[in-house]
């Protein structure tokens, strides 16, 4: 029976049953009524895991969660990985060896795998020992986010490397956290509550000359 049609609560018509709690705890038989209550007990839901077994298993849970789970995994199994090719020249100059990179850097991310075509011209199938060595290059650009899935084999007038996705780690949980420059001093406050222009210095009175 599909996972999406499992009976629960009051769909379930056989009893007894056997039971499994919420924390995985084997119960043993009980019937029906009592399993009921126990879920409801447990603000859960009573959900019957294996109807063709005799007692069939039931286990006390949340309903609702377990779907979205289920949900969750069974599109990240049916994900169609797939192969896309990135090509390449053994003279690639190196700004539009960048932008292919990024690209097949963007296909490992989706998930899918990637395949990169060396394409010779002429006599440059006869140097396949550079074209291996470019090959190592891009290996280790990509070492970060993927890993070799077919090592590099040629073809008449090409060179392939399959290679597979990693997990990509989070760059978040990666970066440190960088720390906040520490503030500047706080000016201690003066007693008079602000600056004021210092007093010109008193200069002595002049003294009236002696009539003599």
């Amino acid at each position: 029976m599909s996972n999406t049609r499992l009976r629960c609560n009051e769909q379930i018509r056989i009893s007894p049953v056997r039971l499994i709690d919420q924390d995985k705890n084997m119960i043993g038989v009980v019937s029906t009524d009592e399993a009921l209550r126990m879920a409801r007990d447990a603000g859960m839901d009573l959900v019957e895991m294996s109807p063709n077994e005799r007692p069939p298993v039931c286990k006390i849970m949340d309903y609702g969660k377990h779907k979205y789970d289920l949900s969750k995994k069974q599109k990240q199994k049916h994900h169609e990985q797939k192969i896309k090719e990135v090509r390449v020249r053994p003279k690639t100059d190196e700004h539009d060896l960048e932008i292919k990179l990024k690209k097949a850097r963007q296909f490992l991310e989706h998930g899918d795998r990637v395949q990169i075509t060396m394409l010779f011209r002429g006599r440059e199938r006869f140097r396949q020992d550079l074209a291996r060595e470019q090959f190592d290059e891009i290996v280790k650009e990509l070492a970060d986010i993927s890993k070799v899935d077919r090592f590099p084999r040629a073809m008449g007038r090409r060179m392939t490397v399959l290679l597979a996705p990693l997990k990509v780690p989070n760059p978040q949980q990666q970066q440190p956290k960088q720390k906040k420059p520490p503030k500047p001093p706080k000016e201690a406050p003066k007693a008079d509550g602000g600056a004021t222009e210092a007093a010109a210095p008193e200069t002595p009175a002049e003294q009236p000359a002696d009539s003599n």
